[in-house]
Formats: C-alpha cells, sequence, structure tokens
C-alpha cells in the first residue's frame, strides 16, 4: 500500500485518537489512561509492548527483515495543570488539567506511524517507538535513560518533534546544536526583622533587600555573561509582606535561569548567589538559597539533523524546510535522550489562519491537519533510515 493511502485511510482514526486523549489529560507520572490506551493501540498492531518504563511509559518495538540496525522515536504523552477554555466539544473532561501543549498530538502521530510501519512493512531493523511521561515538570526523558531505556531498547538513533503554532503549517524548522535552553530555578529568601511599618528604623526591611537583589540579578546577564552567550535570568515571583503597615520578617524571590553552556550555566549560579548573599549583607540581613538545576540543554547532534533536512526537503519540499537562526530558550527533557544516543530534535509548524494560541495557553488546540503529515514523516523517516541495503 502506498503511504500516502495507507495514512488518509487512517486519518479519521487519528483524529478520533487525539480528541479521545485531549478529553482525558493526565499530568505527568499519572499517565495510567492514557498509558494502557497507546499499549492496547500497539497490540493490536503487532507490536512487543514494554510498560512501566518511568510508571507510565511505554515502548513498542518492531522488528522486520534481518537488519541489525534499530531506530527510536519518541512521542510525550502528559498534560498540563492549566484549566481548558476552548470550550471544544471534546474538551478536557477533567477540571484543571489540559492538553495544552500538544502531546495528544504527538501521540497521535507515532500512533498512526505505528499502523503504517506495521502494515507495509518497508523497513529492515527494528524500530521503537517511545512513549515518554512527564515531559512536562518530572524528567521523564532522564528516568526513562536512568531506568534502561537504552539497554532494553538499544538505537542507534534517536528523533523527537514539537508542534509550533508561530510557524506556518507544514513547516519543517531544524538546528544543528543548541535548540533548547538548560532551565533552572533559585529560590532566595531575605531573612529580615519585622515590625509596625511606621518604626523602620526597628526592622530589618526584606522587601527594600529583596528589590536590591532584584534589581542587582538584572547586571547578570549585560555584565558578566559574554555576549554571544545566550543567557536568560527571570524573577517570576516576589512574596513578602501582608499590609502596607507591617514590615514583615522574610521575603522570598523565585528566579528562572536558563542558558546552553555548561560554563555559563556555572557562572549564572555563582553570581545569582554571590549577589544575593552579599547584598543581604549589605542591608544587615541573611539570604538563603536554594537552587535547582532542571531541564539540561537540548544539543542537536550533525549528522541526524542533516537526516531530517534532506528527507524533509523530499517530503514537503525546500520551500517548507527552514534552518532556525537561534535557539529557543524553552526547555525539552529529551535532551537526556540527546546525551545518550545521537539524534535530532525538530519543529512542526502549525499555523493556518493566524488565530492559533500559543502552547501553554488555555485556548490552545493542536491543529488536527497536522496529524497526517507527522505520521507520514515518522513512517517515511524510519523506513528511510532502515532501508533494505
Amino acid at each position: 500500500m502506498k503511504l500516502s493511502a495507507a495514512i488518509d485511510n487512517a486519518t479519521p482514526e487519528l483524529v478520533a485518537i487525539r480528541r479521545d486523549l485531549h478529553a482525558h489529560p493526565e499530568l505527568g507520572l499519572e499517565e495510567k489512561r492514557t498509558s494502557a490506551f497507546i499499549a492496547r493501540h500497539l497490540e493490536t498492531l503487532g507490536y512487543h509492548v514494554t510498560t512501566g518504563l518511568a510508571k507510565t511509559g511505554v515502548v513498542g518495538t518492531l522488528t522486520n527483515g534481518t537488519g541489525s540496525r534499530s531506530i527510536g522515536i519518541r512521542a510525550d504523552i502528559d498534560a498540563l495543570p492549566i484549566h481548558e477554555e476552548t470550550g471544544l466539544d471534546y474538551a478536557s473532561r477533567t477540571p484543571g488539567l489540559m492538553h495544552a501543549c500538544g502531546h495528544d498530538g504527538h501521540t497521535a502521530m507515532l500512533l498512526g506511524a505505528a499502523r503504517a510501519l506495521a502494515e507495509r512493512r518497508n523497513f529492515d531493523g527494528t524500530v521503537h517507538l517511545i512513549f515518554q511521561p512527564a515531559e512536562e515538570n518530572f524528567g521523564g526523558a532522564r528516568i526513562m535513560v536512568e531506568e534502561g531505556l537504552f539497554e532494553k531498547f538499544p538505537c542507534d538513533a534517536i528523533f523527537a518533534l514539537h508542534n509550533e503554532p508561530a510557524l506556518p503549517f507544514g513547516q519543517f524548522a531544524l538546528r544543528e546544536g543548541p535548540v533548547m535552553a538548560a532551565v533552572d530555578e533559585a529560590r532566595i529568601t531575605v531573612h529580615g526583622r519585622g515590625g509596625h511599618g511606621a518604626e523602620p528604623q526597628e526592622t530589618a526591611d526584606p522587601i527594600v533587600c529583596g528589590a536590591s537583589i532584584v534589581m542587582a540579578l538584572q547586571s547578570i546577564v549585560s555584565r558578566n555573561i559574554h555576549p554571544m552567550d545566550p543567557a536568560v535570568i527571570t524573577v517570576g515571583a516576589f512574596h513578602g509582606g501582608s499590609a502596607s503597615n507591617i514590615i514583615p520578617e522574610r521575603a522570598e524571590m523565585v528566579v528562572g535561569i536558563r542558558s546552553f553552556d555548561a560554563a555559563v550555566r556555572d557562572e549564572l549560579e555563582r553570581r545569582i548567589r554571590t549577589i544575593a548573599e552579599a547584598q543581604a549583607e549589605s542591608y544587615g540581613m541573611r539570604a538563603t538559597i536554594d537552587y535547582e538545576r532542571s531541564y539540561d540543554a537540548t544539543i542537536n547532534h550533525k549528522k541526524e539533523t542533516d537526516f531530517v533536512r534532506d528527507l524533509a526537503f523530499r517530503f514537503a519540499g525546500v520551500d517548507k524546510v527552514i534552518d532556525l537562526a537561534r535557539p529557543y530558550m524553552g526547555s525539552e527533557d529529551f535532551a537526556y535522550m540527546l546525551k545518550e544516543r545521537p539524534g535530532t530534535y525538530f519543529y512542526l509548524g502549525a499555523k493556518a489562519t493566524g488565530e492559533e494560541k500559543p502552547l501553554h495557553h488555555p485556548g490552545y488546540d493542536f491543529n488536527d491537519g497536522l496529524l497526517p503529515i507527522g505520521a507520514a514523516f515518522w513512517t517515511e523517516l524510519a523506513e528511510t533510515y532502515l532501508a533494505r541495503s
């Protein structure tokens, strides 16, 4: 069966799958219904199915021919703690949870490719379809790797994509090297001495000190980091006090940090700690810093990025493929898979009308028109990578 016919025949099913998943979102490491749904679907297609990796992860394995090569393709399956505001008839049935990032669509795409690969059997080797939990918050990719993902399912290369509502519909966007940032978080607590707002001289005001820290942090990227090294420091929250006539005992800031280079990452932490502690001391107070390193930077490999680019040229046409001028400052735990195996992470544009809501917006909805494109591309990618010699 021709690939186009196979995908066209499967598209109504893919839309139904995607909308069912959308209506039943589950948070990271809690995707029990989603996991069981995926496993049943793969089993009916003849895949060897493994469940329970990173609690709710699923891997479907299909071998054809005698080839020794293997490939991994990953889709993320978790939702977000956001209350949906789309008003769609298939909107989330779980208050406070929704698929606001398109993981329902990513999963449906890969299940579509699973069907086409099983029906066509037009490859020589082994395909591992990896349905990963907890991309959004808990680093499901890292957990899967730590639990032996690539020892149990050897992959010569690993691939993943993400829909992007800001890019034109059907456009492939790639980038060799850094494509997504490392993300860290610092919680800075200033310990002062509270009292009456009318007698500030009897207190040590942590809000004034905290404000000074906020302003001083702005100098790190502009004065301590090389201008050609991307970095972001965002004070996303500042909590302190309860009334205009009360000086509180403490104030807390929550700081988001983004970077790509390991040395820059270290310098950002060092300067944030130094500034917070020194500023507090200068006000006669003390600052404590809880610094947590989260996802590493996502770094694409050249050979696999070139492979996807060339395939995308043939699949969609040269005018539908771009190389990103700069990486995104968002983060992605696929980084941990790319640290273990060569591969690449790329984007598929979803903007058709210009009215699309961005990712993580309560009004976001995945563009179902991407389902046959993604399913067909994953099928061609696997078949080309594992082509018969």
